[in-house]
Order: structure tokens, then sequence, then C-alpha cells
């Protein structure tokens, strides 16, 4: 990210550029999609070949439940899936695996990416955090490309601009 010089206003996304493009993971979401298909796979299958038995120990409400725990399983990984954060002019709304928080941009004061955590982390200024599991470290390079991005957008419409005050003649 680089610097403006002092005095020129920071460009501003057009709605159709990819700065507006929503935040998501890439390896992530590719595992946990993998996931979702293996579980119903697998879990399917043992249910259909799971063997009968005359006095009642495997049944059809055996054969239920085995398939509905893979269904369990999906529906958790499809979750995971659809972890995203969407910007918009207004602000950000950030979906997490178990959580959806909708932030204006000046509630957003900073954003950090490094250290021990695994996913971008927004400082909000109520002193609260909020993670952004959409932008994760293991994703690599293009994970600093998208953090980069994220504090673009928090810097163009986060920051609260002072109106500009006239030089002081004493």
């Amino acid at each position: 990210m680089t610097a403006q010089p002092e005095g020129q206003p920071v460009p501003e996304p057009t709605p159709g550029s990819d700065a507006w493009a929503p935040f998501r993971p890439r390896r992530g979401r590719t595992v946990a999609l993998g996931v979702v298909w293996t579980s119903l796979v697998v879990f399917g299958v043992i249910a259909v070949v799971m063997p009968s038995q005359v006095d009642g120990r495997w049944g059809l409400g055996d054969r239920l439940m085995f398939f509905g725990l893979g269904v369990a399983v999906a529906l958790i990984a499809w979750r995971y899936a659809s972890i995203v954060a969407v910007p918009s002019r207004t602000g950000l709304v950030v979906r997490n695996l178990v959580l959806t928080r909708t932030l204006t941009w000046p509630e957003v004061v900073g954003i950090q990416f490094g250290g021990g955590e695994p996913w971008v982390t927004l400082d909000l200024e109520d002193g609260d955090t909020v993670a952004v599991m959409a932008i994760q470290k293991a994703d690599g390079p293009v994970a600093g490309r998208e953090a980069s991005r994220l504090a673009a957008l928090v810097q163009a419409f986060g920051e609260t601009r002072e109106p500009e005050r006239p030089a002081d003649p004493s």
C-alpha cells in the first residue's frame, strides 16, 4: 500500500472495480467444499452397505442416522466454505463461521494481519476486535494483497476527515 501525498485525496474505488470484490478464503474454501462432498458420499455409502442384522442391531433408523451424521458434517463444512467479507460504500459485512456482523467504515480504526493470528483482525472504535476469517494466512501472498486492499478501503472510507482550516494568521 502506498501512502498518498499530504493534501491529495485518497482515490475512491468505483463500484465496478476489484476493490469492491468480496473477500473469500481460497484454500480453506476448497478444502471445505471437498469435505462437503466427501462426507455425503462416504456416509451415504456406509448407510447403504451397512450389513443388516436379523436381531435389529442395524436397522433403517441406524442407516438414516449414519447418513444424517454425514449431512451434519457437510453442513458445518458448507458454513465454513461460505465465509465471506463483503465491502460496500457504507461498510463491511463480515460473515464468519458462527456470526455475521455488519460494520460501518468509521467504526474500524485499525487492521492487523500478523503475529500468531491466522486471519485479519479489525480493531473497532469501541475497543472490540472482529476477526475477518475471509482473509487467511494459509492463502499465502494472495492474503497479503487482500489485507492491503482491505486496509486501503478502511483508510479511504473509515477515517473521519477533519475539515480543512485556514492558516492561522498569528
